[in-house]
């Protein structure tokens, strides 16, 4: 009924939009001649004045629109009230329909429980033997006879066998039970096993292959004396619970059926859904519910469908109608639509670029005022007056002097505003200040056009202001910067300049650049030449300007600077020169070139490496002062053997007692004694020898060699031993070769000092020499490590070990270690000196160095300069 009474309301609503529609299209925009306004008074034209006083173009809108929104609105009203009404109907018949099924449930359940009640009762009696089997056949079929549900009833004993067992004449074979057989695990699915376990009854799950003939079991179980003595097993038929346990007014109502818990139909049938009748707006799917039958469970299922009585042909009826008297009404407002959409566009397009414009107007930053021939103000934009602070109403229509003029700049505007309507303004514009209506003055630049109109006819001028304060005051800072910038360059000691590749122009020098090369680029380019090659372009290259224009510069503006120290002839000055590529303001790929006069710098260097030449050759000579003794001692031996081979080889001559083999013999031997002490002095003459460094590629094992044989002398005359262990396949080192057996023997020397100064025992004078490749901070070097077994060094001194002119030994100049330090340093090598300890005794001291594999010399045009400050001696 509340469905009925709303689609009728909808046809009302239908037809009043349809009337209301034709009236707007109908109504004339004005009384006919003659006709009163009393004719448009009274309650029933309420909506007629309202119309006439609407401007043209709502009343389009309002004509187009205003039906097709009531329309809509009127069906969405239907939906929500066919939804809304259906939706309660469906929950009442939900409700229904569980309220139903639950009583069904409710009942079937009573019914189970009753005959599981009279199953107990004959359980109580079997275990309590009150009676016997012929009893018991005649009490099951009492039951079978007065329940129909109940199919059979069997005695089975603990070891599952069946003692008496009835069964309905209309019972399926399978539960016909004859007694003394036994009933496999499986015919019970499980229920006997639960049923002697939880000493309570047990349901099973349905039983039967066909779902049709499915049976349900109940173990009641039987106990004798606390012993579990068999059970008394009840079986039903599903088909019959649903025949005599669901209430008749029930089965009438709904589809009703049993199932198990896997879906299929054990007893009862349900509604089939017709496919096609889903596709009606008005057809529903038949209501149903489902719940597990208590006590049996899950494994058994009550569910029940509601059958429709009628396919609700009214309300579907009115549902259509509804719609099709919509759907004509809104064809009636799109044919109307489609008369006024023209002018309703044009309507929209006017207004767009009305708006288009006006939008322009106002979000432009460039403030614009127009003067008719006259001079004065036509029209101001939004950004004039936020510039200028006065109101559009208030510059409109003024003549000069306008109020943003300040006064002490009003002979200056007026002739500038003489030269505007007189067509004399430059096209580049001009500046001018401008007053703001709060006093403060702003720099504005000022650009003057004609103004034409439709005809071409010029009607006055536009003018176009914008505000260049901020761009004016960074321009002065920048200018102020760059002097500042140029300033700081023009002072500097050294030549900056900044040349294009490849030309001799000049893009930027300074006063030491003009002062040491003058104006021209020739400089530049000489600099450039002398710290290296420059890269050129292409002989074929077009362009004029940029002969590298087009190629990728990045990697070159990206790269450090580079450094490079050059003897210019013409200034008689060493200069160290850096140079950077750069992009110049223009675009064009530049090079910077900054020189600086290092000649002071050079001459000192040169002095100081002559002095530590000196010092080194000085080294030398004091080591082999130092070592006289040992080498004369060493010299004498072979002298000694010389001069006794002789006088023997005289004697025997004299006697006669000698002959020509023995004579050749003896002369061998004075010659390899010759020979030995010649090798002596031609070593020491060598290492003593001044000359200038020379970095080669040195064989490792020859310098060790050579630095062993000079050493040794000394070591064998302080009675201590020298093992050395040198790798086999050393790398070779660029090196200057006698200077690293200077360090060798040094420290050879040293270790063998300390060894004597300390009185060891000569079983423990022992000087062990190793050299061997390792890796030191990720790269390849040699390591030489001497080692001796002497005192060490004290832990106070052990920091100033390398300082100049500090020695441990009295007689010591404390020069050497630092001579060695320096030496190895100027290799790329480091320095290193530490203790050895057994346990908290010192037991020796190691001085060790290291020489990297990849290391050369970065030698001048004379010599290499070790350091020579911050190194500490012995």
């Amino acid at each position: 009924m509340q469905f009925h009474i709303v689609a009728l309301e909808g046809c009302a609503w239908a037809c009043w939009a349809i009337r209301l529609h034709l009236d707007l299209q109908l109504m004339t925009p004005s009384p006919a001649p003659g006709a009163s306004g009393a004719a448009l008074k009274g309650p029933a034209n309420w909506w007629r004045r309202w119309w006439r006083r609407l401007p043209p173009s709502r009343q389009d809108r309002f004509a187009t629109l205003g039906p097709l929104l009531a329309v809509l609105l009127f069906l969405s009203a239907i939906v929500v009230a066919i939804t809304y009404l259906r939706y309660e109907e469906l929950e009442r018949e939900r409700e229904a329909v569980t309220r139903d099924v639950e009583y069904a449930q409710q009942r079937l359940r009573l019914r189970l429980l009753e005959r599981q009640e009279q199953l107990m009762r004959l359980a109580r009696e079997l275990s309590n033997r009150e009676i016997e089997a012929e009893e018991f056949e005649f009490q099951a079929e009492s039951l079978i006879s007065q329940f129909p549900e109940v199919q059979a009833i069997s005695w089975v004993d603990a070891r599952r066998t069946v003692v008496v067992s009835y069964a309905s004449p209309s019972a399926p074979l399978s539960m016909v039970r004859v007694p003394q057989t036994t009933i496999g695990a499986g015919e019970t699915d499980g229920s006997f096993d639960l049923a002697r376990d939880l000493r309570q009854p047990i349901y099973s799950r349905p039983l039967g292959d066909d779902p049709r003939q499915a049976s349900l079991m109940l173990q009641v179980p039987l106990s004798e004396q606390g012993r579990f003595a068999g059970t008394v097993m009840g079986e039903y038929s599903i088909d019959g619970l649903l025949r005599f346990g669901i209430p008749p007014e029930v089965m009438a109502r709904y589809a009703v059926a049993l199932m198990d818990d896997r879906g299929r139909v054990l007893a009862g049938q349900l509604q089939d859904h017709d496919p096609v009748l889903r596709l009606l707006p008005w057809s529903q799917q038949a209501l149903e519910h489902e719940v597990p039958v208590s006590p049996v469970g899950n494994g058994l299922i009550l569910k029940a469908q509601g059958y429709r009585t009628s396919q609700d042909i009214v309300g579907s009826g009115f549902f259509w109608v509804i719609g099709a008297l919509s759907a004509l009404t809104v064809w009636m407002l799109l044919g109307t639509w489609r008369h006024t959409r023209r002018r309703v566009q044009a309507q929209q397009a006017l207004v767009a670029e009305t708006n288009f414009r006006r939008a322009m107007e106002n979000s432009m930053l460039t403030g614009m005022r127009a003067l008719d021939l006259q001079g004065r103000i036509t029209y101001v934009n939004p950004a004039f007056c936020s510039m200028t602070g006065w109101t559009e109403s208030e510059l409109v229509g003024r003549t000069a002097p306008f109020p943003y003029w300040p006064e002490e700049d009003h002979d200056l505007l007026a002739a500038r505003l003489d030269d505007e309507l007189h067509g004399r303004s430059t096209p580049g514009g001009f500046e001018v200040r401008v007053q703001r209506r709060d006093g403060s003055i702003f720099d504005a630049r000022m650009y003057v056009s004609p103004l034409i109109d439709p005809h071409g006819v010029q009607t006055g001028w536009m003018t176009s202001m914008t505000d260049i304060t901020e761009p004016k005051r960074i321009r002065e800072e920048l200018s102020a910067s760059y002097e500042r910038f140029t300033t700081v360059l023009e002072s500097l000691d050294s030549a900056v300049s900044v040349a294009p590749l490849g030309s001799d122009e000049v893009l930027f020098a300074n006063k030491m650049y003009r002062l040491w090369f003058g104006t021209r680029g020739q400089g530049h380019r000489r600099l450039v030449d002398l710290a290296g090659n420059q890269p050129s372009p292409s002989p074929d290259d077009g362009d004029a300007v940029d002969s590298f224009a087009g190629m990728p510069t990045d990697t070159l503006t990206d790269a450090g600077s580079e450094n490079a120290e050059v003897f210019v002839e013409e200034l008689d000055r060493w200069l160290e020169v850096r140079t950077r590529y750069l992009t110049w303001v223009d675009g064009r790929l530049a090079q910077m070139v900054i020189a600086s006069d290092i000649t002071p710098r050079r001459n000192a260097e040169e002095q100081a490496a002559r002095q530590a030449e000196r010092a080194q050759t000085a080294s030398r000579l004091i080591t082999m002062g130092e070592m006289a003794s040992s080498v004369a001692h060493e010299l004498n031996q072979p002298l000694t053997a010389i001069s006794n081979y002789c006088n023997g080889m005289i004697s025997r001559l004299e006697e006669q007692r000698i002959s020509q083999d023995e004579l050749l013999n003896a002369l061998d031997k004075t010659a390899r004694q010759a020979q030995r002490a010649g090798q002596i002095i031609q070593r020491i003459r060598a290492f003593v020898k001044r000359s200038e460094p020379n970095p080669t590629l040195s064989d490792v094992a020859q310098m060790v060699s050579n630095a062993i044989e000079l050493a040794d002398i000394e070591l064998r005359r302080q009675q201590v031993r020298l093992t050395p262990y040198v790798a086999a396949r050393l790398p070779r080192l660029m090196v200057d070769p006698i200077l690293i057996e200077q360090v060798l023997i040094n420290l050879l020397k040293n270790a063998g000092e300390a060894i004597a100064q300390a009185g060891r025992p000569p079983g423990e004078r022992l000087v062990e020499l190793r050299v061997a490749p390792r890796r030191q901070d990720d790269q390849e070097v040699v390591g030489f490590e001497v080692r001796d077994t002497g005192n060490g060094v004290p832990a106070e001194m052990i920091e100033r070990i390398y300082e100049a002119f500090y020695s441990t030994k009295s007689e010591g100049m404390g020069i050497g270690l630092k001579l060695c330090r320096s030496i190895v340093e100027s290799h790329h090598g480091r320095m290193h000196v530490e203790n050895l300890y057994n346990g908290e005794d010192v037991v020796g001291c190691c001085f060790s160095f290291w020489i990297p594999v990849a290391s050369r010399l970065q030698m001048s045009e004379s010599s290499v300069q070790p350091p020579v400050d911050t190194e500490r001696a012995r």
